[in-house]
């Protein structure tokens, strides 16, 4: 390579140079390199030898001093003429570089994940010239003393995975990330990372940031790194090996939509009651495309009752539209995205998953066909494409607590919960809420089935005559009549007073017929995630009771049902305290939707605890992972590829 390519190449670089400088001037930004001796406080900050790696050129940011700062524009490309000393020197380096190339390492420091350079900055600014990815350099780190600050804290957390990955090149905006990486790639939380896997996950993370800056026209606030997050969600590490770079590409570009949420942090629009759509006038004059409907269910209607009490929301609709639809069901097996794909391939167009534990499945499935609808039953799932449903069985819970605060002879009542998930604490507060309205001395002793024990011989250690069931149909030797509230008569018999009931046939009904009137896109958001959460006013939740309960409570349940159809009647506007003291809920404006679905307090006379992740039996833990209500700071569930 001649001199003469040298000097070209020196004015290339020092056109850019110019350029950045103009637009930083005409914008008001700083021209020059950031000046790290500018940046810290030398007391507050401690260093460490990390010792020679190869340094992403993009993280390099600045230099050590400002003895070199004027020299560059800030995106390292020259300001001074060709004919300078300065001019020279990187001439003559760019020229060993095209003929044997540089490779003496840079002296450079690293702070807050940049690097800022001591020694070899024209180094730099040649191989940046050339679109060089790294360099190799000395590299001393510089810490920042521990504190609050989720910057530092994030920063921390960084440090932990390098020891783990020894890599620079994938950074995460949101605490917990690091460990959801770890996770996602098969990996113990503390477990080291092989060669092998260092070098596949660099090539298919190279792959995956192109494919990011490339879509990325939006400027979104994200990093690769969060994006590669939302994408290893529907596509695991394991698929992402075996893809093509255009594969990746095509995949994220149908999951921007979720990108998008998680960058604008877009709270989840929630839906309390049917969409009314009316036929529009070109379903009326083409008709309406036949709706072929398939029910996704994880477990057997024969053998679970919650997926029997969706199978009989199934056979009503099926008698509600008879042959104007078609109805199928599919079980799924160990592989639920084929067996959903074999559900559209044989034509199906609507899908409604029954359980939330398919909502990666569901993701996937209408990430890859944008012409058909898919619903999952979950709560708060913050996902385009797929649209969830729940019911707001805390309105009915609220009437069984007041039913049970009337009729409990002692001061406690039992409640025997589920899980911690999405809904299932503002179902706990409203029952107490329900029982202290008729009897203001009760307290609420909380128990819970995804602890080790039975809860029911607990409650009845303590003396406990009156309790709430599971929040489930499930029946068990004891109880035959599952959930619901019990009291203990004589003889250890249990006699059932009322139960919450989830009237799944009114969703699909209601919900098919908003198909039916409008199109397969009427319930299809593409830039939100929205979760129907229905309550009693829509007939999707009931309360039935028992006939030999008092006459006087079936009125007094008659008056509340009836004022929280109309709206006359909230359980959460009122003043509550938690079991800490705090005002929770001042009586004069009710919580949100979305802080009754994330609820994550008790009140005041309830005697118990949310539990911890950690203590939760290993067979709670996925569906917990899913919809607890701290699901993001739970340890992910790692993905087992990696040996």
């Amino acid at each position: 390579m001649s001199r003469l390519e040298a000097i070209t190449q020196y004015d290339n670089a020092l056109k850019a140079g110019k350029k950045y400088y103009n637009n930083a001037i005409n914008n008001g930004e700083d021209p020059y390199l950031k000046v790290l001796d500018e940046i810290i406080n030398p007391g507050e900050v401690s260093n460490i030898n990390i010792g020679l790696i190869d340094v992403p050129i993009e993280r390099i940011i600045g230099t050590y001093n400002s003895g070199r700062k004027n020299a560059f524009a800030g995106n390292f490309m020259p300001l001074m003429e060709a004919k300078t000393e300065f001019g020279g020197k990187w001439i003559n380096l760019c020229n060993a570089q095209m003929n044997e190339g540089i490779t003496d390492p840079i002296i450079c420091y690293e702070y807050l994940g940049y690097f800022y350079v001591q020694e070899g900055n024209k180094r730099v600014s040649v191989l940046k010239s050339f679109g060089a990815t790294d360099i190799t350099g000395n590299v001393t780190r510089i810490v920042p003393k521990r504190s609050d600050d989720a910057k530092i804290r994030l920063y921390y957390e960084f440090m932990d995975f390098y020891k783990l990955s020894k890599l620079y090149t994938v950074w995460f905006t949101e605490l917990g990330s690091y460990a959801k990486l770890q996770a996602a790639l098969g990996l113990e939380p503390n477990q080291e990372w092989s060669e092998e896997l260092r070098r596949s996950f660099n090539t298919r993370f190279a792959a995956f940031t192109d494919a990011y800056e490339m879509l990325n026209s939006e400027k979104l606030s994200l990093t690769a790194g969060d994006a590669l997050l939302v994408y290893l969600k529907v596509h695991p590490f394991s698929e992402m090996l075996k893809q093509t770079d255009e594969e990746i590409k095509s995949n994220l570009n149908k999951l921007w939509p979720d990108v998008r949420l998680v960058a604008e942090g877009e709270p989840i629009s929630v839906s309390t009651q049917p969409e009314e759509k009316s036929k529009s006038l070109l379903n009326i004059i083409l008709g309406t495309p036949r709706l072929d409907i398939a029910f996704i269910y994880d477990f057997d209607p024969k053998t679970s009752v919650w997926a029997a009490a969706h199978a009989q929301g199934q056979k009503l609709l099926e008698e509600k539209f008879g042959n104007s639809i078609s109805v199928s069901t599919v079980l799924c097996g160990e592989n639920a995205d084929e067996d959903m794909e074999n559900a559209v391939r044989k034509g199906a167009n609507v899908l409604f998953a029954t359980t939330p534990t398919l909502i990666d499945s569901c993701r996937r499935i209408a990430a890859k066909y944008k012409d058909i609808a898919v619903f999952n039953c979950a709560l708060s799932m913050p996902y385009t494409g797929v649209r969830s449903y729940y019911c707001r069985i805390y309105e009915a819970k609220f009437i069984a607590g007041a039913i049970a605060g009337a009729m409990a002879k002692e001061s406690t009542i039992g409640y025997i919960a589920n899980y911690p998930i999405m809904g299932s604490t503002s179902a706990i507060n409203a029952f107490a809420l329900g029982a202290q309205l008729t009897n203001p001395r009760t307290k609420i002793s909380l128990k819970w089935t995804c602890l080790p024990g039975d809860p029911i011989i607990d409650l009845r250690k303590e003396g406990v005559t009156v309790f709430s069931n599971r929040d489930s149909d499930e029946a068990n030797d004891l109880l035959p009549w599952g959930s619901g509230i019990y009291i203990e008569i004589p003889g250890g018999k249990f006699q059932p007073l009322a139960a919450p009931r989830w009237n799944w046939g009114t969703y699909y009904e209601k919900t098919v017929q908003a198909l039916i009137n409008s199109g397969i896109d009427a319930l299809r958001e593409k830039d939100k995630a929205v979760n129907d959460w229905w309550g009693m006013s829509t007939g999707v939740v009931d309360l039935v009771l028992d006939k030999d309960l008092p006459e006087g409570l079936k009125r007094l349940a008659g008056f509340l049902k009836n004022g929280i159809i109309s709206g006359d009647i909230d359980p959460f506007l009122t003043r509550i305290k938690d079991q800490k003291g705090n005002e929770v809920c001042d009586g004069i404006q009710t919580p949100s939707l979305e802080d009754l679905m994330q609820m994550d307090w008790l009140c005041d006379n309830i005697e118990g605890k949310i539990p911890d992740f950690e203590e939760l039996v290993p067979r709670s833990r996925k569906l917990v992972r899913l919809l607890g209500i701290y699901r993001e700071s739970i340890p992910p569930e790692k993905e087992e590829i990696v040996k």
